[in-house]
């Protein structure tokens, strides 16, 4: 259509399906289904609430070429909602490769055991680092456990998206996770970030930043002592190097 020009009078041409007023309209050709492998199969998917992935079988792909263990290990970290003292399990690595098969990732299957002693051993750090928190509660609940979590490596953070906004990278990872403190829930948001392997023992370097997330004044307030306490344990440790130095 042109600017300017009357086409309000126009008559289609003959062949045009636009003659056709009250004629039933033709109906839309079926949406090609994805390839079997792809992630979006598994849309209708039940999740779990707790973790927010599905049950992931422990049988092997029909082009795998190399079988990996299928034993979960039980993790330190205190899982809410049993009557027990349970704790979270682990997925094993073929459940962990059927994981990253279903999203679409190729991976070597020969690095798969390694890459779930590191996701292990991360896990691991970030509940030590979420009681380093929780140590402000023990007085009142000395047994938080986590309650769910979720991944959410395609969000920034507040906090990550500002620190990079000056030039600090950006985590390659996200989770989100919610804890029972004796029948308050609190959220800590975890930003996984990489660092420079460690060349001599041959291992990869990650940092974890964990913390709170505000959804409370009270978490608010946490996170403001504890940005003081760093500080301040900071300046005297630099202190007392100084201190040293002149000595």
């Amino acid at each position: 259509m042109s600017p300017g020009k009357d086409t309000s009078a126009a008559s289609p041409p003959p062949g045009c399906p636009m003659h056709q007023a009250n004629a039933t309209p033709a109906p839309a050709p079926p949406k090609p289904a994805p390839p079997p492998g792809c992630p979006m199969h598994q849309a209708a998917t039940p999740l779990n609430p707790d973790n927010n992935i599905p049950a992931l079988a422990q049988s092997p792909f029909p082009d795998q070429e190399i079988p990996l263990p299928t034993e979960r290990v039980i993790s330190s970290i205190p899982r809410a909602k049993t009557e027990d003292d349970s704790k979270w399990e682990y997925p094993s690595p073929q459940q962990f490769y059927n994981a990253l098969r279903r999203k679409g990732w190729e991976t070597p299957e020969n690095a798969i055991e390694t890459m779930v002693d590191i996701h292990n051993w991360m896990n691991e750090e970030a509940w030590a680092e979420v009681m380093k928190w929780e140590k402000e509660y023990s007085g009142t609940c000395c047994d938080p456990k986590l309650l769910r979590f979720q991944g959410r490596p395609q969000e920034l953070s507040p906090k990550a998206r500002i620190m990079s906004l000056f030039g600090a990278p950006k985590p390659f990872d996200r989770h989100d996770w919610v804890i029972d403190r004796c029948g308050k829930e609190v959220r800590y948001v975890i930003d996984y970030y990489g660092g420079e392997d460690d060349v001599v023992n041959d291992v990869p370097v990650f940092h974890l930043d964990v913390r709170p997330a505000l959804d409370s004044v009270e978490s608010a307030m946490d996170r403001l002592k504890f940005g003081v306490r760093e500080a301040f344990a900071r300046f005297k440790g630099e202190d007392a190097q100084a201190s040293t130095k002149t000595a």
